[in-house]
């Protein structure tokens, strides 16, 4: 019984996700049917809407009558979201309320299954440009968490999966958050006014998790992209400038300050690649005793740092095993260096029957 709960969860986790990342154009009427319905719930009239083509020139947009605390560097003090967000809050201790006297077997497993993996693959694929858009970091946790579909997806998972029972005004609100929240991208409620986003127009993603989780990737251009032009290039998750996509070289590796996005360069390049045109002096190489059958190799890189050249102790979904470049201290001996990156002497590494 638990299995057949845990893959019908899982089914239906994979029913919002669709939802959460949909690149079709948003359901304008719907999504403003269901804001002025959340906006009358908090004791206030429809707002005025404005649309915009990213969000990028939503939290740009200053519609005209904005307060001056309405600024988009304020927003964790606008009183709009922090009552709509009560409001969900609300909605989800009353929903919790209904499940906790039963001890329900399953609601842990449907938790597991659908707000965990889809919460990650929100904050993995959808908040980066959001990041990258906003001056300052985005406060996840209050305003764009509550427009997250991880939360809404549990709920109608415990009810399909878990056998859940809800009250008529619960399932409505539910509803009203439902077509908030998936007939559009980001939002921005103001007292008067309501900028609201459309959704990307391309948006490439990979399987990363055990649980369906996504993150974007793309390997020769943008992984999200608006109407406007708009874009974010990324990297197995990782938001990467433009140049890592589409133009990686030695040097601008070179200059590039951040560690992370130098790795996702290189990768991009292929370390043979690199190494090669780079002109890295090979200091050393040795069998790695850790995944017997491959190699390690260890090259001069610069300032008194050396690279190691490894291959994956286990496979990648496409069933190749990666080879991956770390950054070590001036060792000569390959197996020291692949023992300092575990924590290891190279005498015990050496002994490791196999890492992963």
């Amino acid at each position: 019984m638990s299995v057949h709960v845990q893959r019908e969860a899982a089914a239906i986790r994979e029913t919002w996700l669709g939802k959460a990342l949909s690149t079709r154009p948003a359901g304008r009427p719907a999504a403003e049917a269901a804001i002025s319905g959340l906006y009358r719930l908090i004791g206030l009239p429809p707002p005025r809407f404005h649309w915009v083509s990213s969000p990028a020139k939503g939290l740009a947009t200053v519609p005209p009558g904005t307060r001056a605390w309405e600024s988009i560097d304020r927003l964790t003090e606008w009183p709009v979201p922090r009552r709509l967000s009560t409001l969900a809050a609300t909605l989800r201790h009353e929903l919790d309320a209904r499940l906790r006297p039963r001890g329900r077997p399953f609601d842990q497993i449907v938790r597991r299954t659908t707000y965990f993996p889809l919460q990650r693959s929100v904050t993995s694929t959808l908040v980066p440009p959001l990041n990258a858009a906003h001056e300052s970091p985005v406060h996840r946790r209050t305003w764009y968490d509550t427009l997250s579909v991880a939360w809404i997806a549990e709920y109608d998972a415990l009810r399909r999966a878990a056998g859940a029972v809800f009250t008529g005004e619960q399932r409505r609100l539910l509803a009203l958050w439902t077509a908030a929240t998936t007939s559009c991208g980001w939002w921005w409620p103001r007292e008067d006014t309501c900028v609201v986003s459309e959704r990307p127009v391309a948006l490439h993603t990979e399987v990363w998790g055990e649980n369906g989780e996504v993150r974007p990737h793309r390997e020769d251009g943008p992984a999200v992209r608006y109407a406007d032009g708009w874009d974010l290039h990324a990297w197995h998750g990782m938001p990467v400038p433009a140049w890592v996509i589409t133009d990686p070289s030695v040097r601008r590796i070179a200059d590039e300050p951040n560690v992370e996005v130098r790795r996702c360069a290189i990768e991009h390049m292929g370390w043979p690649a690199y190494v090669d045109q780079a002109g890295l002096r090979l200091v050393a190489t040795a069998p790695d005793p850790g995944n017997p059958g491959c190699e390690l190799r260890l090259y001069d890189m610069r300032a008194g740092t050396r690279v190691l050249l490894a291959v994956n102790g286990s496979q990648e979904r496409d069933g190749h095993r990666r080879r991956y470049g770390l950054t070590v201290p001036a060792f000569d001996d390959p197996i020291a260096a692949a023992g300092w990156t575990y924590g290891l002497s190279a005498e015990h590494y050496s002994l490791l029957q196999r890492r992963t």
